[in-house]
């Protein structure tokens, strides 16, 4: 087979027009990546991509040290608030026969441990007598009276994790 004048014209045609074809590929490829780049680029005062991204980094981390923080501040308000007195026990009686009005009370006073006081105060027609017992874990070191033992027992049943 001869190369004649002809056949090497087609020949370059044909290069030709597969480099004009790979231009043009080529081309529209760079246009796109360009758009592309100017999304990450600060153009015309905006902020670019990179930058609005590290920014909001930074956002994110000082809001997970935010999180962190309130966390720990809830763990220690939640530690607090077992250890108030905040289970009340009220029981309201009358202590002699010749007076009427329920005027006697006893009131247990208790945190979600269980520890706290109970106040009584006895009234009779002359005098009035006002006690103070302590309660350490749900239980008294001296001997409670019925209605004593009554109010810590309302009080203890409104602990968290106590028959209601």
């Amino acid at each position: 087979m001869t190369w004649d004048t002809q056949t090497s014209v087609i020949a370059i045609a044909a290069v030709a027009v597969l480099s004009l074809l790979l231009g043009v590929f080529l081309l529209t490829r760079t246009r796109r990546m360009r758009q592309q780049y100017r999304v990450l680029d600060a153009a015309d005062g905006r902020e670019s991509f990179v930058e609005v991204v590290a920014r909001k980094s930074e956002e994110v981390e000082a809001l997970r040290d935010d999180v962190a923080a309130l966390a720990a501040s809830i763990r220690a308000t939640q530690s607090e608030l077992n250890r108030a007195i905040r289970h009340v026990g009220l029981i309201r009686y009358d202590a002699f026969g010749d007076m009427g009005g329920r005027m006697s009370f006893s009131v247990a006073l208790v945190d979600d441990f269980g520890n706290g006081f109970i106040l009584t105060t006895v009234h009779a027609r002359s005098e009035s007598r006002t006690y103070i017992k302590e309660i350490r874990g749900g239980m008294a070191e001296v001997t409670l009276s019925p209605e004593e033992s009554q109010a810590l027992e309302d009080a203890i049943c409104q602990t968290p994790g106590s028959r209601s």
